[in-house]
């Protein structure tokens, strides 16, 4: 397995609300990826996405080495739970981090799978026999204009609600938690990514250039500069991986 990885506040934004982490494991739990975009202006988005990338770091660190797979997502989805309380009883508190929230997606090699957890709107994709796949659904506004055919998803990347998430970490007492997982093969590739990317690159875009560069690291350092040179109005984040 190889990655690369990349974050920059972007060409209009004065901070980087993102925040990210890799961790690598052992022979069970190869590694851990973790992507969250902070909402909330200021350094409140940039607090709740380091409070949930930092709390989930933690919590796979300390996992039994003795996990078996079946218990495996309910403990991944009570790191993520346990972040969202977290989260939620500051964000809750008068002051400057009232109404603070952040997206989530997590990805774990474990046991030759790959898992996939998320909350929001950042996304994780895989490419397979040159053929890419988003692995989440966004849980957004437009999303669910989508779902029930007031949209379609060309008219949406137009659509001026189109950055409005009906789920994050932070926003409410309970969180729920969507989740995915897949055998890996050799050549697959994934990619964990916030909105000032996605937002700023086509998926045939994203999938050209990851499969232009063999190296997860030039195809992050590529990919966040196109999207500077396409505006940039987000911060941008992004992992690719190789198995």
């Amino acid at each position: 397995m190889k990655y690369g990885i990349k974050s920059h506040k972007g060409m209009i934004r004065k901070i980087n609300e993102d925040s990210l982490n890799v961790i690598l494991g052992d022979s069970k739990m190869e590694a851990a990826f973790i992507v969250a975009d902070g909402l909330g202006g200021h350094s409140a988005g940039e607090v709740a996405s380091k409070m949930a990338v930092d709390y989930i770091s933690s919590f796979l660190k300390n996992m039994p080495v003795d996990l078996e797979e079946d218990v495996f997502q309910d403990f991944v989805n009570k790191s993520v739970e346990e972040a969202n309380a977290i989260i939620y009883e500051k964000s809750i508190e008068p002051g400057p981090l009232f109404g603070m929230g952040t997206t989530l997606v997590v990805a774990i090699l474990f046991n030759k799978k790959m898992y996939i957890v998320h909350v929001g709107d950042s996304r994780a994709y895989m490419i397979r026999n040159s053929e890419m796949k988003q692995l989440t659904v966004d849980h957004s506004y437009i999303e669910e204009l989508i779902k029930n055919g007031s949209l379609t998803r060309t008219e949406a990347q137009k659509h001026p609600k189109k950055n409005i998430i009906t789920r994050a970490l932070g926003c409410f007492e309970k969180v729920n938690v969507d989740n995915f997982s897949c055998d890996v093969f050799d050549g697959d590739k994934f990619i964990l990514c916030t909105d000032g990317l996605t937002n700023m690159l086509s998926d045939d875009k994203i999938k050209d250039v990851v499969l232009l560069h063999d190296d997860p690291q030039d195809a992050c350092n590529k990919l966040v500069e196109i999207a500077n040179l396409s505006g940039g109005i987000d911060n941008i984040t992004v992992i690719v991986i190789r198995i």
